[in-house]
């Protein structure tokens, strides 16, 4: 792919980006405007003014930033293409702390303030708000709602906990903006009149459910309706992965490319009620899909088992680590564990000169090695595979920028592209910064949830 095409497909991924987080940034100022004007002088005279002002403006951009979490995770197509798979679940996460600190900040700011106000007990007030009407009760829920999420959120609590456990408590900050939206508009002083603030703020919730519905619903019944999707083939790969070839109508008029991933749901006793992501693990031809599996737990248990002509219900394709992203002219795959998944499917869109390096702890760890020596011989690709622990000389000696550059000499030239697990793919991440790779030729589609 020559340099300049693939610079010019960068740039309006750049302008997207940009220009999104400058309408981002103007909507809050204007949310917080609103209290602004809103507010005279005279209303912040005491310590229960001052607090019960630092409730309303929490309020207000907790609200705002729980509306943007949802919108994150809308699944339009247009968000993903403008910030890509990758960031929008860093922002996700980064953005669920702002929310949860804005809201505690909010209940306690509040409570205490119309409690100094009043004179009476901070308890009790606390008490006599959180059950004084319908909409302080359903307030009061979303509010323990939105602490478990935070809680469950927290890094090393989240890895101890299944996918699925995990998936719909997650769920539920639908039910908080539901259980929220009558408070925000029935105590929210700002809200409470007719005017530019309630309008502007049902405008907000109205986008954000129309992106909800659309990425969430409508697209993803458009597509199965159009392509129904049906289980072909289950090959196994490994001792514990499997491949699944997926057939259907009109896959040639399926806009997917080498490196998505869909959401797959596989409609069986045991597996309707579920969806789990998983990347394409070949480029699509029109004919099939093919998607390969990690036999980890009892979903991916029941995946082995699955029988030809079951059918499959698909959300997507989503994700940006697609060859289309690149800024040069050659690549480097760095890939390990169910990451080789969309590598190879990758292999196949790159140009001549690409280098794989595959990591695995031993041979027998290896999947798709027949079809990668293929690739390699037919794409004119260079396919290094580095088996051993961490510690063993080879692979110690790879992950440093000396034995880096030995093998890749112009790496600081290449794109690079990483999936593997998250140690995997940090270590890569530091090894790159040492070599002066830029930030913006390394792409990233670490598989975690």
């Amino acid at each position: 792919m020559p340099a300049g095409t693939a610079a010019a497909r960068q740039r309006p991924y750049a302008a997207g980006r940009t220009f999104f987080l400058i309408l981002l940034w103007f909507t809050l100022a204007t949310s917080v405007e609103l209290w602004w004007l809103n507010s005279p002088s005279e209303s912040i005279t005491d310590t229960a003014g001052v607090l019960l002002a630092i409730g309303r403006i929490t309020g207000m951009v907790g609200g705002f930033v729980l509306l943007f979490q949802l919108l994150l995770m809308s699944r339009v197509g247009w968000l993903e293409r403008w910030i890509g798979a990758h960031d929008l679940l860093i922002w996700h996460r980064e953005f669920g702390a702002y929310v949860f600190a804005a809201v505690l900040v909010h209940v306690v700011t509040t409570i205490v303030g119309y409690a100094i106000g009043a004179d009476i007990p901070i308890l009790r007030e606390a008490w006599s708000m959180s059950t004084s009407d319908i909409d302080m009760i359903s307030a009061s829920a979303a509010t323990i709602l939105l602490i478990l999420i935070a809680v469950t959120s927290i890094r090393w609590l989240r890895r101890r906990i299944s996918y699925e456990k995990w998936y719909y408590l997650h769920a539920t900050s639908y039910l908080i903006v539901i259980l929220g939206y009558a408070h925000q508009f029935s105590a929210g002083r700002e809200l409470m009149v007719p005017g530019f603030g309630a309008w502007f703020w049902k405008s907000l919730y109205g986008f954000v459910l129309a992106c909800l519905i659309w990425g969430r619903v409508i697209g993803p019944l458009a597509l199965n309706l159009r392509h129904r999707l049906r289980v072909v083939q289950v090959a196994p790969e490994a001792p514990d992965m499997v491949s699944i070839y997926i057939g259907g109508r009109k896959l040639d008029r399926l806009n997917a490319r080498a490196g998505q991933y869909f959401r797959w749901r596989f409609l069986t006793w045991g597996c309707w009620w579920q969806a789990h992501p998983f990347s394409l693990s070949a480029a699509p031809n029109g004919e099939w899909l093919r998607l390969t599996v990690k036999v980890v737990g009892d979903h991916t248990q029941e995946l082995q088992h699955l029988e030809p002509g079951v059918r499959v219900f698909a959300e997507g394709p989503s994700g940006v680590f697609t060859a289309d992203r690149s800024v040069k002219r050659r690549a480097l795959l760095i890939a390990g564990g169910s990451g080789i998944a969309p590598i190879r499917a990758l292999i196949e869109d790159l140009p001549p000169g690409t280098v794989l390096i595959y990591r695995a702890s031993t041979a027998s760890e290896l999947v798709f090695r027949d079809e990668l020596d293929w690739l390699a011989r037919q794409r004119g690709a260079y396919v290094w595979y580095v088996l051993g622990n961490r510690d063993d000389p080879g692979p110690k000696h790879l992950f440093t920028p000396r034995g880096l550059k030995e093998l890749v000499p112009d790496v600081a030239r290449r794109d690079v592209f990483l999936c593997g697990p998250q140690g995997l793919v940090d270590a890569s991440v530091a090894l790159l910064r040492k070599v002066r790779v830029p930030k913006r030729q390394v792409h990233l589609d670490p598989f975690e949830f």
